[in-house]
Protein backbone atom coordinates (compact mmCIF):
# COMPACT_ATOMS: atom_id res chain seq x y z
CA UNK A 1 0.00 0.00 0.00
CA UNK A 2 1.30 3.47 -1.12
CA UNK A 3 1.80 6.18 1.32
CA UNK A 4 0.16 9.61 1.08
CA UNK A 5 2.44 12.40 0.22
CA UNK A 6 0.08 15.28 1.51
CA UNK A 7 -3.59 14.80 3.37
CA UNK A 8 -5.77 17.85 3.97
CA UNK A 9 -9.01 18.53 2.93
CA UNK A 10 -10.78 19.77 -0.23
CA UNK A 11 -13.11 22.32 -0.14
CA UNK A 12 -15.71 23.44 -3.21
CA UNK A 13 -18.72 25.94 -1.89
CA UNK A 14 -19.51 25.31 1.45
CA UNK A 15 -18.42 21.40 1.17
CA UNK A 16 -15.00 19.78 2.45
CA UNK A 17 -13.56 16.47 1.97
CA UNK A 18 -10.83 15.13 3.89
CA UNK A 19 -8.35 13.95 1.27
CA UNK A 20 -5.30 11.88 0.60
CA UNK A 21 -2.70 12.90 -2.48
CA UNK A 22 -0.61 9.84 -3.67
CA UNK A 23 2.36 9.49 -6.09
CA UNK A 24 0.78 8.36 -9.90
CA UNK A 25 4.26 7.81 -11.73
CA UNK A 26 7.61 6.39 -10.55
CA UNK A 27 10.47 6.44 -12.70
CA UNK A 28 12.44 3.21 -13.65
CA UNK A 29 15.98 4.33 -14.45
CA UNK A 30 19.25 2.96 -13.14
CA UNK A 31 20.71 4.78 -10.01
CA UNK A 32 23.98 6.35 -10.34
CA UNK A 33 26.67 7.26 -7.64
CA UNK A 34 29.45 9.44 -8.31
CA UNK A 35 33.15 8.12 -7.98
CA UNK A 36 36.55 9.64 -8.56
CA UNK A 37 38.20 8.40 -11.48
CA UNK A 38 40.27 5.97 -11.89
CA UNK A 39 39.18 4.55 -7.88
CA UNK A 40 36.58 3.18 -6.40
CA UNK A 41 36.10 5.96 -3.92
CA UNK A 42 32.69 7.69 -3.71
CA UNK A 43 31.52 11.36 -3.79
CA UNK A 44 29.62 12.25 -0.88
CA UNK A 45 28.17 15.81 -0.70
CA UNK A 46 28.01 17.59 2.98
CA UNK A 47 26.82 20.92 4.08
CA UNK A 48 29.64 23.02 4.97
CA UNK A 49 29.95 26.58 6.50
CA UNK A 50 31.80 28.44 4.26
CA UNK A 51 33.58 30.38 6.48
CA UNK A 52 34.55 27.88 9.21
CA UNK A 53 34.70 24.58 6.79
CA UNK A 54 32.64 22.85 9.84
CA UNK A 55 29.77 20.25 8.34
CA UNK A 56 26.45 21.31 9.67
CA UNK A 57 23.52 19.18 10.72
CA UNK A 58 20.37 19.64 8.78
CA UNK A 59 18.13 20.38 11.57
CA UNK A 60 20.67 23.39 12.43
CA UNK A 61 19.65 25.04 9.14
CA UNK A 62 17.54 28.01 8.48
CA UNK A 63 16.47 29.84 5.15
CA UNK A 64 17.68 33.49 3.72
CA UNK A 65 16.28 35.40 1.06
CA UNK A 66 19.04 36.93 -0.95
CA UNK A 67 17.99 41.14 -0.96
CA UNK A 68 20.78 42.00 -2.57
CA UNK A 69 23.71 43.92 -1.38
CA UNK A 70 25.53 40.80 0.27
CA UNK A 71 22.39 40.99 2.48
CA UNK A 72 20.10 38.38 3.62
CA UNK A 73 16.66 38.21 5.73
CA UNK A 74 16.51 35.29 7.89
CA UNK A 75 13.83 32.79 8.33
CA UNK A 76 12.62 30.26 10.50
CA UNK A 77 10.07 27.45 9.56
CA UNK A 78 7.23 28.93 11.94
CA UNK A 79 7.26 32.30 10.53
CA UNK A 80 7.08 31.17 7.07
CA UNK A 81 4.55 28.51 8.21
CA UNK A 82 2.33 31.64 9.70
CA UNK A 83 2.64 33.47 6.71
CA UNK A 84 -1.20 31.41 5.27
CA UNK A 85 -2.03 29.12 8.44
CA UNK A 86 -3.77 26.13 7.43
CA UNK A 87 -2.95 26.59 3.94
CA UNK A 88 -0.47 23.74 3.78
CA UNK A 89 -3.93 21.37 4.95
CA UNK A 90 -6.13 22.88 2.82
CA UNK A 91 -7.03 22.26 -0.84
CA UNK A 92 -9.29 25.02 -2.23
CA UNK A 93 -11.56 24.65 -5.71
CA UNK A 94 -11.85 28.26 -7.41
CA UNK A 95 -13.40 27.07 -10.85
CA UNK A 96 -14.50 24.71 -12.58
CA UNK A 97 -13.33 24.55 -16.31
CA UNK A 98 -13.24 21.93 -19.39
CA UNK A 99 -10.21 20.11 -19.70
CA UNK A 100 -9.80 20.95 -23.02
CA UNK A 101 -9.45 24.80 -22.10
CA UNK A 102 -5.95 24.22 -20.29
CA UNK A 103 -3.16 24.59 -22.58
CA UNK A 104 -0.55 21.13 -22.49
CA UNK A 105 2.15 23.39 -21.23
CA UNK A 106 0.25 24.10 -17.89
CA UNK A 107 0.85 20.60 -17.22
CA UNK A 108 3.23 19.34 -14.71
CA UNK A 109 2.87 16.04 -12.95
CA UNK A 110 0.11 13.75 -12.10
CA UNK A 111 -1.41 12.20 -9.03
CA UNK A 112 -3.78 10.10 -7.12
CA UNK A 113 -6.19 11.68 -4.65
CA UNK A 114 -7.78 9.46 -2.60
CA UNK A 115 -10.50 9.96 0.35
CA UNK A 116 -9.53 10.80 3.44
CA UNK A 117 -11.31 7.91 5.90
CA UNK A 118 -14.26 6.23 5.75
CA UNK A 119 -16.36 9.84 6.20
CA UNK A 120 -15.26 10.85 3.23
CA UNK A 121 -16.62 8.12 0.82
CA UNK A 122 -19.78 10.19 0.04
CA UNK A 123 -19.03 13.61 -0.58
CA UNK A 124 -15.84 11.88 -1.84
CA UNK A 125 -18.00 10.04 -4.76
CA UNK A 126 -20.63 13.28 -5.03
CA UNK A 127 -18.13 15.23 -6.48
CA UNK A 128 -16.36 12.17 -8.41
CA UNK A 129 -19.17 11.59 -10.16
CA UNK A 130 -20.99 15.17 -10.71
CA UNK A 131 -17.12 16.15 -13.05
CA UNK A 132 -17.50 12.57 -14.64
CA UNK A 133 -21.07 13.82 -15.69
CA UNK A 134 -20.08 17.42 -16.59
CA UNK A 135 -16.49 16.70 -18.09
CA UNK A 136 -14.99 19.30 -16.23
CA UNK A 137 -12.11 19.94 -14.09
CA UNK A 138 -11.63 21.41 -10.75
CA UNK A 139 -9.23 24.17 -10.78
CA UNK A 140 -7.36 23.97 -7.45
CA UNK A 141 -4.84 25.39 -4.98
CA UNK A 142 -3.22 24.17 -2.20
CA UNK A 143 0.25 24.32 -0.28
CA UNK A 144 2.85 21.24 -0.05
CA UNK A 145 6.24 21.67 1.32
CA UNK A 146 6.36 24.97 1.44
CA UNK A 147 5.26 25.73 -1.69
CA UNK A 148 1.98 26.48 -3.11
CA UNK A 149 0.53 24.05 -6.34
CA UNK A 150 -1.99 25.43 -9.02
CA UNK A 151 -3.86 21.93 -9.50
CA UNK A 152 -6.49 20.39 -12.10
CA UNK A 153 -8.82 17.80 -10.17
CA UNK A 154 -10.40 15.68 -12.62
CA UNK A 155 -12.64 12.43 -12.78
CA UNK A 156 -10.46 9.13 -14.28
CA UNK A 157 -13.08 6.46 -14.00
CA UNK A 158 -13.12 5.11 -10.46
CA UNK A 159 -11.31 8.07 -8.45
CA UNK A 160 -10.01 11.54 -8.70
CA UNK A 161 -6.48 12.25 -10.52
CA UNK A 162 -4.76 15.51 -9.81
CA UNK A 163 -2.47 17.37 -12.25
CA UNK A 164 -0.15 19.73 -10.87
CA UNK A 165 0.02 23.22 -13.17
CA UNK A 166 2.44 25.55 -13.72
CA UNK A 167 1.59 29.21 -13.00
CA UNK A 168 1.33 31.79 -16.02
CA UNK A 169 4.20 33.56 -15.15
CA UNK A 170 6.05 30.73 -14.76
CA UNK A 171 5.64 29.59 -18.96
CA UNK A 172 7.86 31.55 -20.50
CA UNK A 173 6.97 33.38 -24.01
CA UNK A 174 8.45 31.28 -27.45
CA UNK A 175 9.56 33.90 -28.96
CA UNK A 176 11.06 35.97 -26.51
CA UNK A 177 13.73 32.34 -25.92
CA UNK A 178 13.29 30.94 -29.65
CA UNK A 179 15.18 34.13 -32.13
CA UNK A 180 14.92 32.25 -35.44
CA UNK A 181 11.51 30.86 -35.76
CA UNK A 182 9.79 31.25 -39.26
CA UNK A 183 7.49 33.55 -40.48
CA UNK A 184 5.33 32.32 -43.42
CA UNK A 185 7.17 29.69 -45.54
CA UNK A 186 6.09 28.83 -49.18
CA UNK A 187 4.86 25.65 -49.66
CA UNK A 188 4.11 23.82 -52.44
CA UNK A 189 0.52 22.20 -52.84
CA UNK A 190 2.61 19.02 -53.33
CA UNK A 191 4.72 19.26 -50.11
CA UNK A 192 1.79 20.35 -48.24
CA UNK A 193 -0.32 17.35 -49.42
CA UNK A 194 2.23 14.62 -48.94
CA UNK A 195 3.23 16.18 -45.22
CA UNK A 196 -0.73 15.30 -44.75
CA UNK A 197 -0.48 12.00 -46.26
CA UNK A 198 2.03 11.49 -43.91
CA UNK A 199 0.37 12.13 -40.90
CA UNK A 200 -2.63 10.77 -41.89
CA UNK A 201 -0.70 7.44 -42.80
CA UNK A 202 1.18 7.22 -39.16
CA UNK A 203 -1.82 8.09 -37.22
CA UNK A 204 -3.55 5.43 -35.07
CA UNK A 205 -5.14 5.42 -31.44
CA UNK A 206 -3.36 6.53 -28.48
CA UNK A 207 -1.52 3.05 -26.74
CA UNK A 208 0.75 4.14 -23.67
CA UNK A 209 1.81 0.45 -23.36
CA UNK A 210 3.16 0.76 -27.42
CA UNK A 211 6.20 2.59 -25.92
CA UNK A 212 8.85 2.05 -24.13
CA UNK A 213 12.04 4.23 -22.38
CA UNK A 214 14.33 2.71 -25.16
CA UNK A 215 17.47 4.80 -23.42
CA UNK A 216 17.04 3.39 -19.94
CA UNK A 217 16.90 -0.16 -21.93
CA UNK A 218 20.01 0.58 -23.50
CA UNK A 219 21.38 2.18 -20.11
CA UNK A 220 20.57 -1.11 -18.28
CA UNK A 221 22.11 -3.71 -21.58
CA UNK A 222 25.37 -1.59 -21.12
CA UNK A 223 25.38 -2.11 -17.42
CA UNK A 224 24.69 -5.85 -17.96
CA UNK A 225 27.38 -6.03 -20.39
CA UNK A 226 30.09 -4.45 -18.72
CA UNK A 227 29.12 -6.03 -15.51
CA UNK A 228 29.54 -9.65 -17.34
CA UNK A 229 32.72 -7.97 -19.66
CA UNK A 230 30.98 -8.38 -22.40
CA UNK A 231 30.81 -5.85 -25.48
CA UNK A 232 28.80 -3.61 -26.21
CA UNK A 233 27.56 -2.20 -29.51
CA UNK A 234 26.74 1.23 -29.97
CA UNK A 235 23.38 2.38 -31.27
CA UNK A 236 23.36 4.85 -34.82
CA UNK A 237 24.00 8.42 -34.57
CA UNK A 238 20.75 10.29 -35.36
CA UNK A 239 19.72 11.14 -39.13
CA UNK A 240 21.46 14.16 -41.31
CA UNK A 241 18.97 16.97 -41.27
CA UNK A 242 17.11 16.96 -44.69
CA UNK A 243 17.81 19.76 -47.20
CA UNK A 244 14.52 21.76 -48.94
CA UNK A 245 15.82 20.27 -52.59
CA UNK A 246 15.52 16.58 -51.32
CA UNK A 247 11.89 17.57 -48.82
CA UNK A 248 9.46 16.15 -51.42
CA UNK A 249 11.80 12.57 -51.71
CA UNK A 250 11.91 12.08 -48.51
CA UNK A 251 8.31 13.14 -47.97
CA UNK A 252 7.61 10.03 -50.41
CA UNK A 253 9.45 7.79 -49.06
CA UNK A 254 8.14 8.64 -45.40
CA UNK A 255 4.39 8.01 -47.12
CA UNK A 256 5.31 4.83 -48.52
CA UNK A 257 7.52 3.05 -45.48
CA UNK A 258 4.39 4.53 -42.99
CA UNK A 259 1.84 2.51 -45.14
CA UNK A 260 3.88 -1.22 -45.41
CA UNK A 261 4.11 -0.84 -41.64
CA UNK A 262 0.87 0.45 -40.81
CA UNK A 263 -0.94 2.97 -39.43
CA UNK A 264 -0.03 4.34 -36.10
CA UNK A 265 2.98 2.10 -35.49
CA UNK A 266 5.70 3.37 -33.26
CA UNK A 267 8.61 3.67 -35.03
CA UNK A 268 10.90 2.59 -32.07
CA UNK A 269 11.63 -0.89 -30.56
CA UNK A 270 8.29 -2.07 -28.32
CA UNK A 271 10.86 -4.15 -26.48
CA UNK A 272 14.46 -4.32 -25.08
CA UNK A 273 16.68 -5.84 -27.01
CA UNK A 274 20.11 -8.64 -26.05
CA UNK A 275 23.24 -6.96 -25.13
CA UNK A 276 26.33 -8.41 -27.43
CA UNK A 277 27.28 -12.01 -26.07
CA UNK A 278 23.46 -12.30 -24.93
CA UNK A 279 23.60 -10.28 -22.62
CA UNK A 280 19.77 -8.79 -21.62
CA UNK A 281 18.76 -5.97 -19.77
CA UNK A 282 16.26 -6.56 -17.26
CA UNK A 283 13.70 -3.63 -16.70
CA UNK A 284 10.15 -3.74 -15.13
CA UNK A 285 7.47 -3.00 -17.11
CA UNK A 286 5.25 -0.07 -16.44
CA UNK A 287 1.61 -1.08 -15.40
CA UNK A 288 -1.40 -0.37 -17.83
CA UNK A 289 -4.09 2.64 -16.84
CA UNK A 290 -6.64 2.13 -14.12
CA UNK A 291 -9.40 -0.29 -16.12
CA UNK A 292 -13.16 -0.20 -15.23
CA UNK A 293 -13.48 2.96 -16.89
CA UNK A 294 -16.81 4.09 -17.89
CA UNK A 295 -17.26 6.14 -21.31
CA UNK A 296 -17.26 9.81 -20.10
CA UNK A 297 -14.44 9.08 -18.02
CA UNK A 298 -12.23 7.90 -21.31
CA UNK A 299 -13.41 11.01 -23.01
CA UNK A 300 -11.98 12.96 -20.21
CA UNK A 301 -8.87 10.96 -19.49
CA UNK A 302 -8.35 11.17 -23.47
CA UNK A 303 -8.59 14.97 -23.52
CA UNK A 304 -5.56 15.99 -20.39
CA UNK A 305 -3.84 12.98 -21.87
CA UNK A 306 -3.99 15.08 -25.22
CA UNK A 307 -3.19 18.65 -23.59
CA UNK A 308 -0.24 17.21 -21.43
CA UNK A 309 2.45 18.08 -21.29
CA UNK A 310 5.45 16.05 -23.20
CA UNK A 311 7.87 14.55 -21.40
CA UNK A 312 11.38 15.55 -22.27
Amino acid sequence: MARAIWSGVLSFGLVAIPVELYSATEPHRPAFHQFEEGTADRIRYQRVNERTGDEVGYADIVKGADVGGGNYVILEQDELDSVAPGRSRSMDVHAFVGLDEIDAIYFDKTYFLGPGGGEAAKPYALLRDAMEDSGKAAIASFVMRGKEYLAAVRADGGLLALETLFFADEVRDPRAEIGNLPGRVKLSQQEVRMARQLVEAMSGPWTPSDYRDTYTDRVNELIEAKKNGQEFQPAAGPPSATNASDLTAALQASVDAAKKTGRGKPSGPSKPGKASGGSKAGVKSQSGKTGGKQAQAKKNTTATQRHRKPAA
